[in-house]
């Protein structure tokens, strides 16, 4: 009998039709699956979903609050970026900007990618017209935007500090009702970082001026600059040797000094005049009629003590803050006379 139930089972069991196994199907696993996992992923802030496009360049303008001097902009400034756009055959890293509906002649403006516009346009009309602008288009404030652009370009070295600290003086009354501590904080950076930018962007023009371009001012600058501003009578002896550099520079009669050569000599030219007593030994000749030769500040940078036939004795002058090619120029003066 048991041998008789067993066998009857094991037919049963071979005879019974095996239960099918569920499996999810192809399409489940696919591409519902991977859509469902990529709304779980947007959902969480693990991915954010953002339009990249390729587009005309001259169907972008600027952002009205761009930090950087498009104008500015040249083949030269641009060279390395439009080298690089060459050797690639692309462009890497999209430009951000936002679209704009008032405008019948440009879909976006650019918050940030000046250089690429510049380079990307430039190639397009010097025989390279199948480059396209690569852009990542956003929906941001005029606030988010200045951010935006700012942490983008806070530590890229061909942007000047100049137009950086130009940038944050328009911002702090545009988006932040002139309170520095409120922006510093929003900028996640110290009051006294952002302020040194608010100097610098708030030197007179006079300052400015005495620079080749206002590009070669640095953050470095300010703090030997600021104090030169104050008293009145100091600033405007500063100022006005400020614009005499400009007028000698413009006309020809002296070239474009370095920053460090312009710092010296407007600190020089704080120094109020003596006005009376003996000059100091560093200030005027030993006795009469000895030459003196004077930096483009007018303050003495050189004086010849005496020239006999045994030799010339020659005074460097160094707080005149003249430059070293002004003293070049003197010294080859003095060998002009006296050798032979």
């Amino acid at each position: 009998m048991k041998n008789r139930d067993f066998a009857a089972g094991l037919v049963g069991a071979i005879d019974a039709p095996a239960e099918p196994v569920a499996r999810p199907s192809r399409l489940g696993m696919g591409v519902l699956a991977g859509r469902g996992n990529r709304l779980a992923e947007l959902a969480s802030g693990s991915l954010v979903n953002r339009a990249i496009e390729l587009v005309d360049p001259a169907r972008c303008r600027m952002w009205h609050g761009h930090n950087r001097e498009y104008a500015d902009l040249s083949e030269a400034r641009c060279h390395d970026l439009i080298e690089s756009l060459k050797a690639q055959g692309r462009q890497e890293v999209p430009a951000l900007v936002r679209r704009v509906r008032d405008d019948p002649d440009h879909d976006y403006e650019v918050i940030s990618g000046a250089r690429r516009h510049w380079s990307i346009s430039w190639l397009r009309s010097h025989n390279y017209p199948e480059f396209r602008f690569l852009v990542e288009v956003r929906d941001l404030t005029d606030e988010e935007a200045f951010r935006l652009s700012d942490i983008e370009n806070r530590a890229r070295e061909d942007i000047s500090d100049y137009e950086r600290a130009r940038d944050y003086l328009r911002a702090l009354d545009a988006y932040y009702d002139g309170k520095q501590t409120a922006m510093a904080e929003r900028m996640k950076v110290t009051p006294s970082w952002l302020s040194r930018y608010l100097d610098l962007a708030r030197l007179p023009a006079a300052i400015l001026g005495a620079f080749a371009s206002p590009h070669d001012l640095g953050i470095k600058h300010v703090t030997q600059l600021k104090p030169l501003m104050k008293p009145a009578d100091r600033a405007a002896r500063v100022e006005a040797t400020a614009r005499d550099m400009k007028a000698t520079r413009e006309s020809g009669a002296g070239g474009a000094l370095a920053p460090a050569d312009v710092v010296r000599a407007l600190t020089a030219a704080a120094e109020a005049p003596r006005k009376s007593g003996r000059p100091s030994s560093a200030a005027a000749p030993r006795r009469s009629g000895t030459p003196v030769f004077e930096s483009a500040g007018g303050k003495p940078m050189l004086r010849v003590d005496a020239a006999e036939r045994k030799g010339v004795t020659l005074t460097l002058l160094p707080r005149s803050g003249a430059s070293r090619s002004e003293i070049e120029a003197a010294f080859a003066k003095v060998l002009d006379e006296h050798w032979s």
